[in-house]
């Protein structure tokens, strides 16, 4: 936004400051603890029952009903039994429940029974035990083990730290087998972790303390060695698929064809610029090739549901980011392309429904604006390409099952969220509900704007700012940038942001969140920027955002705190070291602090290795700018992060120690990546004291802290 118009915001809102004076402003229940306030609670959507009728949960009594879309009559509604079969782990056995029957005991094993699944066919539960493969016989409780060479670094069907964390996700609680549809075969995957350097965690508990051993390949290590593994139902030899477990590559999540006769496997090489997807016969293991995809920087694995296979068994519709913005392709099953459905400087977000018999997509897509989301509709031939929402809104939309309709809720940064009824046409049936309050308009709170800031070669960093209530551009105000800076991890949305900013809006202080020309904005063109060297863009845009705040008459600048937590942590302590010049105050959660200490797959997917790019590694760590180190940094981590280890905060720490510079650490002791619980008032309570002390100069109010 050019600095007119941010210049006429805040002329306007000091202009009326006396017409508003009378005006109320938001106390501290109504921010926190969800009195009633600038919004009122609206019932809630649950789904839709058939096509004519979406589910809706009465905000007041909170019982379900089913609402027909002309009439808008209700009845009551209990939704059906999404399986009468449980089966479940309790006190390390397996138990199946049947609709209303007695659970039945499946295992009876000292050892503990992990990720339970039932056959499609429901007649037998697979699992892990002590890292080999299993299924019990649903009926007469018989066990068949599938395979018998588990140790401490070898595991059937239960996943390697680095596949859970960054491939298969941690979602899937480690499980890596995969029933197929027609119940004659299980698909797993075997790790061998035997290269795979051990990391140590330490808890602190007890008298004498325990170590966690975790094998862990940081950016350069051996990866575990993999294979897939097909074995039948009712046991036998393992059939393993056509790979040589010895070569340095990936295999993603799997798919199983309709019918069971074939597996898709994902794979790619260790440097992740190469995509192939196999089809494996489960009964020899054979692979054939069907498709192959290249990319000079990198290529995302499984990339945001990157498959869906189509009802008719012969298409499948494909997401890729391959022209440099995420578009979606039809395939055949085989591999051929048919044709790009979707084409332009604009990116598709998700596949919202494909209606085969007029072959017709559904989908949401960054079109109009990068900070928004719309319902799109295209022809499988790409053509007749239309939104079906409307406004300058983020739309957030649940599709009836027959995709003749559909619900959105839409705000923007000035507009609570609003809900409509549409058809497949975009035409509005009726509104279904608003959040905005009746007394929204006797509140006087700190207004929040989209506004762009330019960069010296040519981007428009998107952002989104809350300015103080009662702003005077007269008065200084300090500032917060609230980042993360990720790869394609943006965080600026053309939202309702509700009231959680008001606090400190209320208290005088500016809050703004940024994204870089890498953060997904710009598509994948400019996530690539990234390349072998992370940390430099990021960098650059934010101090380019840090001197365009302080360049400001209505900006203290010598108040200026950014904050994030994990990546957002990384950029944290780089601003207060190699952008120490523009940044006064850093407030840092579990930060990387280099990147020979973080994950093979994520970190080489950026950066190759740090023997292929050594200056790449030096120029990306925290640690290569301490002696610039200025202001105050406080640190957070917990001691048992699995993830980003606390070995981060020690080597800095360590170092800005070396170099005498004064900063503030906060251990949270047994915490992970994240810490809750009982630890939350004392996080809560540490944030706000150190923005008071720092940024307002004075105490925290005693209610705060209660």
């Amino acid at each position: 936004m050019k600095l007119t118009l941010t210049l006429g915001l805040a002329g306007a809102l000091l202009f009326s400051i006396p017409a508003e004076a009378q005006l109320k402003k938001l106390n501290q229940q109504q921010i926190f603890s969800g009195q009633p306030s600038l919004t009122k609670p609206m019932s809630i959507i649950t789904g839709w029952s058939d096509d004519s009728h979406y589910i809706e949960m009465d905000a007041k009594d909170r019982k379900l009903y089913a609402v027909d879309v002309r009439s808008g009559a209700k009845i009551a509604y209990s939704p059906p039994a999404q399986s009468d079969v449980n089966v479940y782990v309790e006190k390390n056995d397996i138990y199946i429940k049947s609709g209303k029957n007695e659970p039945k005991r499946l295992t009876n094993n000292k050892d503990e029974e992990k990720n339970p699944v039932l056959s499609p066919d429901g007649k037998y539960v697979a699992f892990t035990r002590n890292n080999d493969l299993f299924a019990v016989d649903t009926e007469n409780g018989n066990e068949i083990r599938y395979t018998k060479d588990a140790t401490d670094v070898i595991y059937n069907g239960w996943s390697s730290w680095v596949y859970y964390e960054e491939i298969l996700g941690r979602p899937t609680n480690y499980r890596a087998f995969w029933w197929a549809p027609d119940s004659k075969h299980i698909a797993f995957m075997r790790f061998d972790d035997t290269k795979v350097p051990m990391f140590p965690i330490y808890g602190s508990t007890g008298q004498h303390g325990y170590v966690e051993k975790t094998r862990y390949p940081k950016a350069g290590d051996p990866n575990p060695e993999v294979k897939v593994g097909f074995v039948k139902t009712a046991g036998g030899p393992v059939i393993w698929a056509d790979f040589n477990e010895k070569d340095d590559q990936y295999f993603g999540t799997p798919y199983w064809s309709y019918d069971g006769s074939s597996l898709m496997v994902q794979w790619m090489n260790r440097g992740q610029d190469d995509l192939k997807f196999y089809t494996v016969n489960p009964i020899s293991g054979a692979k054939k090739e069907i498709y192959d995809e290249k990319q000079p920087s990198w290529v995302d694995l499984d990339f945001g549901g990157r498959i869906e296979y189509l009802q008719d068994k012969k298409h499948y519709i494909l997401k890729s980011d391959k022209t440099g913005w995420a578009h979606f392709y039809l395939y055949t099953l085989d591999g051929k392309l048919i044709n790009p459905i979707t084409s332009g400087n604009w990116q598709v977000t998700n596949l919202m429904q494909v209606d085969e018999k007029n072959k017709v997509v559904y989908f949401m897509a960054r079109k109009e604006a990068s900070t928004r989301t719309d319902l799109y509709r295209v022809d499988y031939n790409g053509k007749n390409l239309k939104r079906l929402t409307f406004g300058d809104y983020t739309h957030q939309v649940q599709m009836s099952p027959g995709g003749t309709y559909f619900i959105t809720n839409y705000s923007n940064v000035s507009t609570p969220t609003k809900r409509s009824l549409l058809d497949n046409t975009g035409k509005v049936i009726k509104e279904l509900g608003d959040s905005k309050s009746a007394d929204f308009d006797q509140y006087i709170f700190g207004k929040t704007e989209m506004i762009t800031i330019p960069t010296d070669d040519g981007y428009n960093l998107p952002a989104v700012i809350t300015y103080p209530t009662n702003f005077d551009q007269n008065k200084k105000y300090p500032v917060v940038m609230s980042i993360y800076g990720g790869p394609n991890a943006g965080t600026v949305t053309n939202t309702w942001k509700g009231t959680n900013n008001q606090w400190w809006a209320n208290e005088g202080i500016i809050q703004i969140a940024v994204d870089h020309r890498a953060s997904g904005q710009f598509g994948k063109a400019g996530v690539a920027l990234m390349h072998r060297n992370l940390g430099k863009w990021e960098m650059k845009d934010y101090t380019t955002a840090a001197r365009w705040l302080k360049a400001k008459p209505w900006v203290d600048n010598k108040k200026l705190l950014i904050t994030g937590h994990s990546y957002g942590g990384y950029m944290t302590c780089m601003a207060l070291t190699m952008g120490a010049d523009d940044f006064d105050f850093g407030y840092a959660g579990a930060p990387v602090t280099s990147w020979d200490l973080y994950d093979t797959h994520y970190t080489e997917r950026f950066m190759d290795t740090p023997e292929e790019n050594p200056e790449g590694y030096k120029k990306g760590s925290v640690l290569t700018y301490v002696n610039n180190y200025k202001g105050l940094l406080r640190i957070m981590h917990g001691d048992m992060d699995d993830n980003v280890h606390m070995q981060n905060t020690i080597q800095l720490i360590d170092k800005l120690q070396n170099a005498n510079k004064h900063f503030e650490l906060m251990i949270y002791p047994g915490g992970r990546h994240g810490w809750a619980g009982v630890k939350t008032p004392h996080d809560r309570a540490e944030r706000i004291r150190f923005y008071y002390q720092n940024l307002l100069n004075r105490a925290v109010p005693e209610e705060l802290l209660k």
